[in-house]
Protein backbone atom coordinates (compact mmCIF):
# COMPACT_ATOMS: atom_id res chain seq x y z
CA UNK A 1 0.00 0.00 0.00
CA UNK A 2 2.87 2.58 0.84
CA UNK A 3 4.09 1.81 -2.76
CA UNK A 4 1.34 2.12 -4.51
CA UNK A 5 1.39 6.68 -4.81
CA UNK A 6 4.53 5.74 -6.48
CA UNK A 7 3.23 3.28 -9.12
CA UNK A 8 0.62 5.86 -9.83
CA UNK A 9 3.04 8.69 -10.10
CA UNK A 10 5.27 6.29 -12.68
CA UNK A 11 1.96 5.72 -14.51
CA UNK A 12 1.11 9.60 -14.43
CA UNK A 13 4.46 10.45 -15.69
CA UNK A 14 4.52 7.70 -18.59
CA UNK A 15 1.08 8.97 -20.00
CA UNK A 16 2.42 12.68 -19.85
CA UNK A 17 5.47 11.92 -22.18
CA UNK A 18 3.16 9.68 -24.36
CA UNK A 19 0.64 12.49 -24.48
CA UNK A 20 3.94 14.79 -25.79
CA UNK A 21 4.60 12.38 -28.45
CA UNK A 22 1.04 12.31 -29.99
CA UNK A 23 0.54 16.12 -29.58
CA UNK A 24 3.87 16.33 -31.80
CA UNK A 25 2.22 13.90 -34.31
CA UNK A 26 -1.29 16.09 -34.25
CA UNK A 27 0.74 18.94 -35.10
CA UNK A 28 2.53 17.17 -37.75
CA UNK A 29 -1.10 16.46 -39.27
CA UNK A 30 -2.75 19.60 -38.65
CA UNK A 31 0.71 21.66 -40.45
CA UNK A 32 2.26 18.84 -42.76
CA UNK A 33 5.33 20.32 -41.65
CA UNK A 34 7.51 18.13 -39.13
CA UNK A 35 10.77 19.68 -39.97
CA UNK A 36 9.34 23.30 -38.66
CA UNK A 37 8.12 20.94 -35.46
CA UNK A 38 11.31 19.54 -35.15
CA UNK A 39 13.53 22.68 -35.67
CA UNK A 40 11.27 24.95 -33.39
CA UNK A 41 12.13 21.86 -30.95
CA UNK A 42 15.61 22.41 -31.22
CA UNK A 43 15.64 25.91 -30.60
CA UNK A 44 13.62 25.49 -27.55
CA UNK A 45 15.82 23.07 -25.74
CA UNK A 46 18.78 25.01 -26.87
CA UNK A 47 18.10 27.68 -23.97
CA UNK A 48 20.14 25.31 -21.13
CA UNK A 49 18.42 27.70 -18.29
CA UNK A 50 15.88 26.72 -15.81
CA UNK A 51 12.60 28.43 -15.74
CA UNK A 52 12.24 30.38 -12.16
CA UNK A 53 8.01 29.89 -13.30
CA UNK A 54 8.32 26.06 -13.45
CA UNK A 55 7.47 23.46 -10.68
CA UNK A 56 6.70 20.11 -10.26
CA UNK A 57 2.80 21.10 -10.53
CA UNK A 58 3.25 23.01 -13.61
CA UNK A 59 5.74 20.77 -15.67
CA UNK A 60 3.67 19.56 -17.73
CA UNK A 61 1.87 22.64 -19.28
CA UNK A 62 5.74 23.52 -20.60
CA UNK A 63 6.39 22.48 -24.85
CA UNK A 64 9.62 21.01 -23.57
CA UNK A 65 10.97 19.98 -19.99
CA UNK A 66 11.60 23.30 -17.61
CA UNK A 67 14.10 21.31 -15.62
CA UNK A 68 16.72 20.27 -18.32
CA UNK A 69 19.35 21.52 -16.33
CA UNK A 70 18.70 19.50 -13.58
CA UNK A 71 19.41 15.61 -14.04
CA UNK A 72 16.50 13.87 -13.65
CA UNK A 73 15.70 10.16 -14.47
CA UNK A 74 14.19 9.46 -17.46
CA UNK A 75 11.47 7.47 -15.59
CA UNK A 76 9.84 10.79 -13.58
CA UNK A 77 10.16 13.07 -15.82
CA UNK A 78 7.27 14.20 -17.65
CA UNK A 79 8.80 15.04 -20.86
CA UNK A 80 10.24 12.45 -23.12
CA UNK A 81 13.60 13.88 -23.96
CA UNK A 82 13.81 16.31 -26.95
CA UNK A 83 16.29 14.28 -28.87
CA UNK A 84 13.59 11.82 -29.13
CA UNK A 85 10.73 13.79 -30.12
CA UNK A 86 12.84 15.95 -32.77
CA UNK A 87 14.12 11.80 -34.20
CA UNK A 88 10.55 10.68 -34.38
CA UNK A 89 9.34 14.00 -36.62
CA UNK A 90 12.35 13.64 -38.92
CA UNK A 91 11.21 10.04 -39.53
CA UNK A 92 7.78 11.30 -40.45
CA UNK A 93 9.22 13.58 -42.66
CA UNK A 94 10.57 11.01 -44.70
Amino acid sequence: AIVAPLFAMLIQFAVSRRREFLADASAVQLTRYPTGLANALKKLSSNKKQLRAASNATAHLFIVNPFQSFSFSKMFSTHPPIEERVKRLEEMGM
